[in-house]
């Protein structure tokens, strides 16, 4: 019998040398938070290390990094390799939690470079997070061909009726700009079916 792989996702080696390396200095502004994201993102596509799409989760008092996150589906063969999901894995390891919202632990945000898919969006409210801030839409993604999946329409009312504030929107262009260059250089459009 051919045993199974363990499941292991690795950041890639120029995120970690970001993080480790450079003092990361707390950023006091949303839209401070999303210019990291968005770097991280356009550093994706340059190192051609994964998806178009970057997250980190932050400590919502100190506005210190906890975690990021880089998509790495093709790098790693993984359709649930999103940015957001390695984001929140990392900052539970981290913490040594997998609930964000555990008593004693600081609040956090998650910073995403695009609206969560349906995936990620049903991770948001498992992991604890406080805060989801995002920069481009899910329609920015689509028009490049990813498929976001099926959400609820009202997936904001959604997350704030469960004490998650959402905000939508910071840095949009920027964000939205990252995903366009990533069609124009050839990056994979992955999950594209759409049903087909």
């Amino acid at each position: 019998m051919i045993p199974y792989p363990s499941l292991s996702l690795s950041l890639p080696a120029w995120l970690t040398e970001v993080c480790t390396s450079t003092a990361i200095t707390p950023m006091p502004t949303p839209e401070a938070r999303m210019e990291f994201v968005i770097g991280l993102a356009r550093r994706n596509i340059e190192e051609r290390t994964g998806g178009p799409f970057a997250a980190a989760v932050f400590d919502l008092s100190t506005h210190a990094l906890v975690a990021p996150g880089v998509n790495r589906v093709t790098a790693q063969n993984c359709s649930s390799a999103h940015a957001e999901i390695v984001a929140l894995s990392i900052a539970q390891q981290r913490m040594k939690n997998y609930d964000l919202g555990a008593p004693g632990l600081p609040h956090c945000e998650l910073v995403t470079s695009t609206d969560p898919c349906a995936m990620c969006l049903g991770a948001v409210p498992w992991s604890g997070v406080r805060a989801l801030v995002c920069g481009a839409r899910g329609e920015d993604a689509c028009a490049i061909g990813m498929d976001e999946g099926a959400k609820p329409t009202d997936w904001v009312g959604e997350l704030e009726r469960r004490g998650i504030s959402v905000t939508r929107d910071v840095c949009r262009s920027a964000a939205a700009a990252v995903l366009q260059d990533y069609l124009a250089s050839g990056g994979a459009i992955y999950n594209a079916r759409q049903g087909d």
